[in-house]
């Protein structure tokens, strides 16, 4: 029972996580991208300050400030500027599939940063997920790229930035405490920006608001506390692979929610970034699967008298 509760709040997280791309697409037209990124943030910051205390959250280590910052600013305020400007050119579940090459980053940085071994499979992977982001690119702009797709790609790269970096925080913080520290200064960082984008906020229509706070409040704040819960009980490999249901359950809802018609070269190119990605992320753990188990089934030589 305690393990399908588990497997339940991994399959929310995959919901609420898809459903914020279309819900990006019905909020940032009226809000404006600012007003956007502001409102979904400071309504996350505020849910997951009132929950703080029954979740035991701590305060962050002096030590760890500059860390938690440059999470913030890579994770919440650049991620969610860049995705909302590109989501007002590109649709939702385009979107959704460029953004799912993020660990492609991750593990570019981790391999120039943190000196960490590139495998064949990695490269085969990195290789593939490469590809199948330009097939989804090229997929509605032909070959002269417009200047909407490249911010969601930069949206993807500043995602592929962030995982790496909170990797170090959630060695000592749970990825509750790691989510409520970088949503609280990811708020302050986009505060600057806030009367840029004021005159949108305040004419914007109930429905764009309604979107923001959704966003706010379940993609964001209950999201992260679900997959909190369920990392902390599930296999690495079973918690990242729900993650690959993401941009399949996004175009999804954004058919069901703003008719959104997939192309046909989409979802083949949405199908290889796929791939490519459990090539870089759980490659080397399937190939040595695969020789250990080459290595039992061989058979044993007779022992010498």
């Amino acid at each position: 029972m305690k393990s399908t509760r588990v497997v339940i709040a991994g399959l929310g997280v995959v919901v609420l996580w898809a459903s914020a791309f279309p819900a990006i697409s019905v909020a940032a037209p009226g809000l404006g991208v600012i007003g956007l990124s502001f409102v979904r943030l400071i309504v996350a910051a505020v849910s997951l300050l009132v929950v703080a205390p029954f979740l035991k959250v701590r305060m962050p280590a002096r030590r760890d400030l500059l860390l938690v910052l440059a999470c913030a600013f890579f994770g919440m305020t650049a991620y969610q500027l860049l995705l909302n400007t590109g989501e007002l050119f590109v649709p939702a579940g385009t979107s959704s599939i460029i953004v799912a090459a993020a660990p492609l980053v991750s593990v570019g940085i981790a391999t120039v940063a943190f000196k960490e071994r590139l495998s064949v499979v990695r490269v085969i992977g990195s290789v593939l997920a490469i590809a199948g982001v330009l097939v989804v690119c090229l997929a509605r702009a032909g070959l002269s790229l417009s200047a909407a797709v490249w911010i969601v790609v930069a949206a993807m790269i500043v995602q592929g930035v962030y995982h790496p970096l909170s990797r170090s925080l959630l060695r000592r913080y749970s990825a509750v405490e790691v989510a409520t520290y970088a949503m609280i200064a990811g708020t302050i960082m986009t505060i600057p920006f806030v009367p840029f984008g004021w005159q949108q906020i305040v004419s914007a229509d109930p429905g764009a608001w309604l979107a923001a706070v959704y966003l706010g409040l379940l993609p964001s704040a209950v999201g992260f506390v679900l997959w909190g819960y369920a990392v902390a009980r599930l296999p690495v490999v079973t918690s990242t692979s729900l993650l690959y249901l993401v941009p399949a359950v996004a175009v999804l809802i954004s058919f069901l929610w703003l008719g959104e018609v997939p192309l046909v070269t989409e979802l083949v190119g949405g199908a290889v970034v796929i791939l490519g990605v459990v090539g870089i992320s759980q490659g080397d753990r399937i190939v040595g699967r695969l020789r250990r188990g080459r290595r039992a089934a061989e058979p044993q030589a007779p022992a010498r008298a």
